[in-house]
């Protein structure tokens, strides 16, 4: 589970402004955060289906955000990749 202490460092690093909680990267960054969390739960519990489908969609709706952000503004989706440390 992503604390509030991780998900305000997450925000302070990707956010574009003082108030800015929910602009593509910041979204992205937050998805990342949870998706690694749950994957480390799914290795310790390889049956919990319902938790690997969350995880999956978790994984779709952060690729649609990186496309989105790809086709708007490319400076954006390369900074995010970076700081996210995806692979492009």
């Amino acid at each position: 589970m992503l604390t509030k202490h991780r998900k305000k460092i997450a925000i302070k690093k990707t956010q574009e402004h003082g108030t800015d909680t929910g602009s593509l990267p910041v979204q992205i960054m937050l998805l990342t955060k949870k998706i690694n969390e749950l994957t480390k739960h799914l290795e310790d519990n390889k049956k919990d289906s319902s938790s690997r489908r969350g995880l999956v969609k978790m994984i779709h709706d952060r690729r649609t955000f990186l496309n989105t952000l790809k086709k708007d503004d490319l400076n954006k989706y390369n900074d995010i990749i970076e700081k996210a440390k995806l692979k492009k």
